[in-house]
């Protein structure tokens, strides 16, 4: 693994044998990047004004996006330090105030030539004002109550910009609660129906076990963890135990639920499932779990929490994030803008922040002073790790040998309840993981092949999987129905999918309609790498390997051709500019319902396809009844 670009304490193995940091590796970790900021400010450092492809928000607003959401990381480094006072660092700390204190002045001052946007209806300063409010109050000892009173008024003329304001009806209606709730405890006018409006809006969204939807429809990803969970303690944590209504107490008990199973997500080497949008924001997906620490509402133990969140910081520092500049690129690793979304500027991925919420902990709390304790993908189980989560349809599947967790989709699709849908590939897939990541440059969504099945137009066009409709999730199975539309017609073709997990592999089954004569096709998992991954074929089977040994294979055993193919693809994964995504296909279709069965491996295994093909035993009855044996004997029917 390569050095990180920034130089770290030394590791502690006996505190952390796991991944080595300690507190020292995030605060060193939240200096480079605040360091790094600083040719790239504006004369009265109201705005950060970063290189990269900028948003349609235009370069104001990235300015301030820039501010706002590094902010959020000053400010948990400087309230954890306790403002610097006792900090053997404490100079460096004071110019931090300073500078972003200085920031806040010309940046709500209309005339120095460096002004924020006005907060208007659904505009991207909401977001970031959001940030803004949040750094103020964790601060405020050491910045708000210095401000001079002139700059006090300035930043609340700003931010009542919100009062009585509309947001987009999704985590959008909490940057208006944390903001107001901001204004209320400086003794600003607000409206409490704002924030008790918005608090009451994602009570429609809560949909049980800890989860939350991110507005109406099936919108499920990290914006659950890093804004829905959030948003909510935070604005408790401003409002204090005697202005929250009781609610603070509903947000944890829900928080401690969500946290339960969320250990599930993360990787032996500390990558979170890569599923979903905004991924640029990284560390982020760690902000969940460091909250429950700090609202004190966590059922993991502390040394989990540490290990879980040190583990994800660490897999991105040890592929060069930051940068050689200290910055946070748009992408996963190095730049990649397909993973990122029209509303991406250069500072977005600074959402990242939230994943320094640890820092607020003191440095003799249990989550920095105990041992790490290994995440459940690293504890032994000879069959691997089962998790089914009904709420948002989706299955876990962790693999203790090779530290992958793979997630199984039949549930999130990030349309609305009716209308228009879209199949985006952060939500679309069949399947996800920590160890690769869905062909997503639009060259290769055309195509669409890996973790999809699909029919295809006489011009090789797939259809799509939109709106997903579960049907269940539970133990080691789910199931879900989409409806496929050709390419150039206005018929629908429903497609019913069931997923069953066993040992390391994926069994699909799927039961389709179609009209004869078009060609059904099936792609297993992309692997990438910046090497051209090797691939095999054989009757009925074909797989890749990446250099490190990762490797995707589709077995066929009910419905499929004896010839495979491979889809190779350049410039269309964040993991590495070359990848390849195995595939079986069922060409002239008889008509009406057909059965096809598939055996999926995602592995750092060797694979055997064959092998494996011989010694599963498929049958596929006239109803279309599926039994399946495995190699252990184990029967499954579906």
């Amino acid at each position: 693994m390569p050095a990180p670009y920034f130089s770290l304490p030394p590791t502690d193995r006996v505190r952390s044998p796991l991944t080595g940091w300690t507190r020292a590796h995030w605060e060193a970790l939240a200096d480079r990047q605040l360091d790094a900021l600083l040719p790239y400010a504006t004369p009265g450092f109201a705005q950060y004004r970063l290189p990269g492809r900028a948003s349609w928000s235009g370069v104001v607003s990235d300015g301030l996006e820039g501010f706002a959401r590094t902010f959020l990381l000053a400010s948990f480094r400087i309230a954890g330090a306790g403002g610097g006072a006792d900090e053997p660092g404490s100079s460096a700390l004071s110019h931090l105030i300073e500078r972003y204190t200085e920031g806040l002045t010309t940046g709500t001052d209309r005339d120095s030539g460096e002004a924020w946007p006005a907060l208007t209806d659904c505009s991207q300063q909401m977001v970031e004002a959001a940030s803004i409010a949040i750094g103020l109050h964790e601060t405020r000892p050491w910045i708000w109550d210095r401000l001079d009173t002139r700059v006090q008024e300035r930043v609340v003329d700003w931010f009542s910009g919100f009062v009585g304001g509309r947001t987009w009806d999704n985590n959008w209606r909490l940057f208006q609660v944390v903001s107001e709730q901001f204004l209320a405890s400086v003794g600003a006018p607000h409206s409490q129906s704002d924030i008790e409006g918005g608090l009451d809006r994602i009570e429609d969204w809560y949909v049980g076990d800890g989860w939350y939807t991110d507005g109406d429809g099936r919108n499920f990803d990290y914006y659950i963890g890093w804004a829905m969970h959030l948003y909510p303690l935070l604005w408790a944590r401003m409002a204090g135990p005697d202005g929250d209504g009781g609610r603070g107490k509903v947000y944890r008990e829900r928080l401690g639920r969500f946290l339960g199973t969320y250990p599930r997500f993360f990787g032996g080497d500390g990558a979170p499932v890569h599923q979903g949008r905004s991924l640029t924001y990284r560390f982020a997906a760690t902000a969940p779990v460091w909250m429950g620490a700090l609202a004190d509402c966590t059922p993991l133990a502390p040394g989990l929490t540490r290990r879980l969140a040190s583990g994800a910081a660490r897999h991105f520092v040890e592929r060069g994030v930051p940068d050689e500049r200290g910055l946070l690129p748009l992408g996963w690793y190095d730049t990649f803008l397909p993973s990122t979304q029209a509303y991406s500027g250069p500072a977005s991925p600074y959402w990242a922040s939230k994943g320094f919420l640890g820092l607020l902990l003191p440095a003799d709390h249990p989550v920095w002073t105990e041992r790490e304790l290994p995440l459940p993908v690293e504890q032994s189980e000879p069959s691997g790790h089962y998790t089914a989560l009904p709420a948002p349809g989706w299955l876990l599947h962790g693999t203790p040998h090779d530290g992958i967790v793979r997630l199984i989709n039949h549930g999130s699709d990030h349309n609305p309840l009716e209308g228009p849908a879209t199949d985006d590939p952060h939500y679309a897939k069949l399947a996800y993981s920590t160890a690769t990541a869905p062909e997503s440059a639009p060259h290769a969504w055309a195509r669409t092949v890996d973790n999809h099945l699909a029919l295809l137009a006489a011009d090789g066009t797939p259809s799509r999987r939109r709106r997903i409709h579960p049907l269940t999730c539970e133990g080691r199975r789910a199931s879900s129905r989409h409806h496929a539309q050709l390419p150039g017609t206005e018929e629908e073709f429903p497609i019913e999918s069931t997923s069953v997990l066993n040992g390391p592999w994926e069994l699909r089954v799927h039961r389709v309609q179609a009209p004869a004569g078009i060609t059904v096709r099936e792609g297993g998992h992309a692997v990438a790498g910046t090497t051209r991954p090797h691939a095999e074929q054989g009757p009925g089977w074909a797989l890749t390997v990446t250099e490190s040994g990762l490797t995707s294979a589709v077995v066929a055993l009910h419905g499929w051709d004896e010839e495979t193919g491979i889809a190779r693809e350049v410039e269309a994964n964040a993991h590495g500019p070359h990848s390849a995504t195995p595939y079986l296909r069922a060409t002239r279709h008889p008509g009406g319902a057909t059965s096809h069965v598939t055996l999926v491996a995602l592995t750092r295994d060797v694979v055997h396809p064959q092998a494996l093909r011989e010694s599963i035993t498929c049958v596929v009855d006239d109803d279309g009844q599926v039994r399946i044996t495995f190699p252990d004997g184990e029967t499954v029917t579906v």
